[in-house]
């Protein structure tokens, strides 16, 4: 496994993190318990989660059943705690009661204890939170979290789907009160969906943040979707999207073939070969699955390959204001 700095930090992550949301509700504890291990065995010392996994895909889950299995597992020691590097998250609400959700410094102070709780452990590695509250001010978020780290009960915050001035907001409050801030940002980015080279790329750079890519495979359409079609595998709720996509995906899967290598690596291959990528997050239902995907921190893209790429999936054209303006 190889390992990079998360930012300007100086915690060392795995370039593959582990995704934990299908642990619970597609994913059973044991099956969930035994990728966890393999995650360590393979090198992977990073996993992401949220306090809401477990309910957010509906059925009869429950919100932190995700962060409860994970509890469970550290639980059962072994240094499985002492090596992994946590990350989590809050925001949503947790009901439809007044402050039991967003970032007041009430519902920041709640929602970290429930975490410490549900994954039985004294202090989180990286807490994220999920989304912009535009009704609650910087200083108060920055207050709370400044009690947690002092608490020892936090080490680093990071940002997740924040545009680039919420980055720069929040950096610049924590600056003028002397703290760390934002290490990392977690956003929507793959070849099908990159947005975030406008703004939030170029914010992340200037902050010296670590980027951690969510939907690597864009939903699976970047993951072999016409392979799976031809082979009569293909899941009903990607039809639609792939249809809209499918000259382009057939080319990607025709260079994937052409590299002696499967879509979804040749997708996070490109990932990885971005500066500012610290660990495309990946989110295994099955130990086969993981296991298909480690290898991919190993595959090198040569330049011919990333233009066809960038051909194929052209960015916006680099960094605003640049790509729509002279």
């Amino acid at each position: 496994m190889q390992y990079t700095h998360l930012g300007r930090s100086g915690l060392m992550v795995s370039r593959l993190c582990l995704g934990t949301m299908n642990f619970g509700p597609f994913t059973s504890e044991a099956d969930s318990f035994a990728i966890m291990d393999r995650a360590l065995e393979a090198g992977v010392n990073f996993f992401d989660t949220a306090d809401n996994y477990g309910a957010n895909l509906g059925g009869d889950g429950h919100r932190g059943w995700t962060e409860e299995i994970m509890g469970r597992w550290f639980a059962q020691g072994g240094g499985r705690r002492e090596k992994v590097v946590l990350a989590t998250k809050l925001y949503t609400n947790a009901s439809a009661w007044p402050n039991q959700g967003k970032l007041s410094a009430r519902y920041i102070k709640e929602a970290c204890e429930l975490s410490l709780r549900n994954l039985q452990t004294d202090h989180l590695d990286l807490y994220q939170m999920h989304h912009i509250d535009r009704g609650t001010p910087w200083e108060e978020i920055w207050e709370a979290m400044e009690l947690l780290r002092f608490q020892g009960k936090i080490i680093y915050c990071g940002s997740s789907n924040f545009g680039g001035w919420h980055i720069a907001q929040a950096q610049e409050r924590a600056a003028k009160r002397n703290f760390f801030g934002l290490a990392s940002e977690q956003s929507l980015y793959n070849l099908l969906s990159r947005t975030i080279e406008l703004e939030v790329i170029p914010a992340c750079q200037s902050y010296g943040m670590g980027l951690i890519p969510w939907s690597p495979l864009a939903g699976g359409l970047l993951g072999g979707v016409l392979q799976k079609e031809k082979a009569g595998t293909r899941s009903e709720r990607l039809s639609a999207q792939a249809e809209q996509q499918r000259p382009r995906l057939a080319a990607f899967e025709g260079i994937a073939e052409e590299l002696g290598m499967s879509p979804s690596h040749l997708a996070l291959a490109w990932l990885l070969h971005q500066p500012i990528v610290t660990a495309p997050i990946i989110g295994p239902r099955t130990l086969q699955q993981f296991e298909e995907t480690l290898p991919v921190v190993d595959r090198a893209l040569d330049a011919a390959t990333l233009e066809k790429l960038e051909t194929l999936f052209p960015g916006p054209g680099g960094a605003a204001p640049e790509a729509y303006a002279w």
